[in-house]
């Protein structure tokens, strides 16, 4: 909205100074934060009131998770309300892929909200069907997918692009639309089985999102691009305002969900952003680096689809619990500790993420 300002300027004066994105992604992460810090300590009242127990405590986890008994869940609505204000006021309007990004977010938050409501409102750890969920997912990824192809430029439409290798593309053709669906229902669920410790999720979902949002950045801007080597994609530069403010009001959240959590961002805030990091990289056409920079949800993922088969297969444990963090907290880590070391790893695959973008 206040990128309308700029019809106020006349070339070099203040209003000229939301023509520029980085400026308007600066107001759009303090905007967030801001949102966070005022409407957290309202919103985890509220949830706490009306969600008495909060969220169900699984019985066969980790025994030091009983003492988190009666912890609110949904605080995911708190993000997702923080980067909705955040880039409607700061981003352009006219920007297709802002919306298919919100479409996503907002989408999978509202499937989120129905699994957590039934989990707190009949206190069981079993939610919707994960059918239901799933294709609803299905759905909504499909229509993004279609979304974006349709506003890539002509050659990069329905193209996979790779790292690394700047000619190469691969044409997915009226495959694209299904691939995706796997990249941002993928990215939700994955996101979705790392939120299982006391800030364990929203950092790396925070680092993930500043790095897509420097490539979605990078990509939009020609004359980057043809120093990079990269493949050019108009408009995809207004998702570092989206980016801004989830990072912004993803600070926000770990104020309140730093251990110990005094609220968990539950299905709607994981379900939430993982689909976002998904619909950002089918934007930017940097799928196949979002496996990399989101490398711990992936690992994540693995974990519980390896113990999961593997049991089935033999009767036998891969690990002592999944997904991976939980196997750790079996050895006796201490969550601290298995939290801030995945932060870290977090960071380090950020880091090869973007060096993808110059290794050409």
């Amino acid at each position: 909205m206040f990128y309308w300002l700029t019809a106020l300027s006349d070339g070099g004066d203040f209003f000229n100074l939301f023509s520029y994105i980085t400026f308007r992604a600066g107001g759009a992460f303090i905007t967030a934060l801001l949102f966070g810090f005022v409407f957290g300590p309202p919103l985890i009242n509220v949830l706490r009131r009306r969600q008495g127990k909060g969220q169900p405590i699984r019985d066969d986890g980790p025994e030091g998770h009983f003492v988190k008994a009666g912890t609110p869940t949904m605080g995911g609505l708190l993000i997702v309300g923080a980067v909705l204000s955040a880039t409607l006021l700061w981003a352009r309007w006219d920007n297709p892929f802002m919306w298919m990004v919100l479409f996503v977010t907002m989408s999978f938050a509202m499937i989120g909200f129905a699994d957590d409501y039934a989990k707190v409102s009949k206190q069981t750890t079993a939610g919707v069907s994960g059918r239901v969920r799933l294709l609803l997912g299905f759905v909504i990824a499909g229509v993004a997918g279609y979304w974006a192809a349709q506003y890539h430029p002509a050659g990069l439409a329905n193209q996979l692009a790779f790292p690394v290798f700047k000619d190469l593309l691969l044409n997915l053709g009226i495959l694209f639309v299904p691939f995706s669906i796997i990249v941002i229902v993928g990215a939700a669920n994955a996101v979705n089985l790392t939120d299982g410790l006391d800030g364990l999720a929203i950092m790396p979902v925070m680092i993930a999102a500043a790095t897509l949002g420097v490539i979605a950045y990078v990509v939009g801007r020609v004359d980057f691009t043809d120093d990079l080597g990269l493949h050019y994609v108009p408009g995809t530069g207004e998702l570092l305002i989206f980016t801004a403010g989830l990072i912004g009001g993803g600070l926000g959240f770990l104020w309140y969900n730093a251990p110990p959590a005094a609220v968990f961002m539950g299905d709607t805030g994981s379900l939430a952003l993982g689909g976002a990091l998904g619909a950002i990289a089918v934007a930017a056409k940097h799928e196949i680096v979002l496996a990399i920079v989101g490398g711990l949800f992936v690992v994540e993922a693995l974990s519980v689809i390896i113990q999961v088969f593997y049991f089935k297969w033999t009767g036998k444990r891969v690990f002592l619990m999944a997904p991976i963090h939980h196997h750790y907290e079996k050895k006796g880590w201490a969550e601290p500790q298995i939290v801030i070391r995945f932060w870290i790893i977090a960071l380090i695959l950020a880091m090869v993420g973007l060096a993808t973008l110059k290794v050409r």
